[in-house]
């Protein structure tokens, strides 16, 4: 593991989209592949993305993932992706043919087309405050093993799916699917974070605090500010 804390949000999202952009400039024009994160934490990073990425033909190697995805009553495009094209892909004129959606349609087939896409070179990830990871919700993760799957609320009836406006089911990348990336990226940001924050980062391995088996990856970046990192030892 490696673990970067900066002194506030501004930072830890300039330093998390360098490691982004680390990624992305090849030099042999081979394919890349990314799977990102919507939510709040992200949204300045994407602001400075837009300027970083919009217009370059350097970039035309790079391919995006979703890695879950919730739907919308009515909808066409599902929370996620929504986020994404408004944060993200619309402003930054992401061509569709390099952006890969992951739905409630073709969730049982895409490990295989990630396999067959060449496997993913990073994942950037935020961690809830229940200590998930995509849509790995603490209590819905059975073992580490789960690959991108259905969550049902008949199958898993947390409060989340009591929320008003909530659907009853949603897809994600399960833990396996995640860890087969070549390489995390967790980012973490805020005072509410930081003892979920301890737990995932040096507590037990438990499918209780879902995010804690990235600790068994041998590629895994943590960026997080000092509010978040308030627990952490030294």
């Amino acid at each position: 593991m490696k673990l970067i804390v900066t002194r506030d949000y501004e930072t830890m999202s300039r330093v998390a989209l360098n490691h982004v952009q680390a990624h992305m400039y090849t030099g042999d024009n081979r394919r890349v592949n990314l799977s990102i994160t919507a939510g709040k934490t992200p949204e300045r990073l994407y602001q400075l993305f837009v300027e970083e990425y919009k217009g370059k033909p350097y970039f035309d190697q790079v391919h995006f993932y979703n890695f879950d995805e919730i739907p919308r009553a009515g909808e066409a495009v599902g929370v996620t992706m929504n986020d994404l094209n408004r944060m993200f892909f619309k402003p930054a004129e992401v061509p569709e043919v390099r952006i890969h959606p992951l739905d409630t349609r073709n969730w049982k087939d895409y490990d295989k087309k990630l396999m067959e896409d060449g496997g993913l070179d990073m994942i950037l990830m935020g961690l809830g405050t229940d200590g998930h990871f995509c849509g790995n919700l603490s209590g819905t993760v059975e073992h580490f093993g789960m690959e991108t799957r259905l969550v049902t609320k008949e199958a898993c009836p947390l409060s989340y799916f009591e929320r008003e406006g909530s659907p009853d089911h949603y897809v994600t990348f399960g833990p396996k699917t995640v860890m087969n990336a070549r390489h995390l990226i967790l980012i973490i940001n805020g005072s509410h974070k930081a003892e979920i924050t301890k737990k995932a980062l040096f507590g037990p391995v438990t499918p209780e605090v879902p995010a804690s088996v990235f600790q068994l990856h041998p590629n895994y970046t943590v960026i997080m500010d000092e509010a978040a990192a308030a627990l952490l030892d030294g």
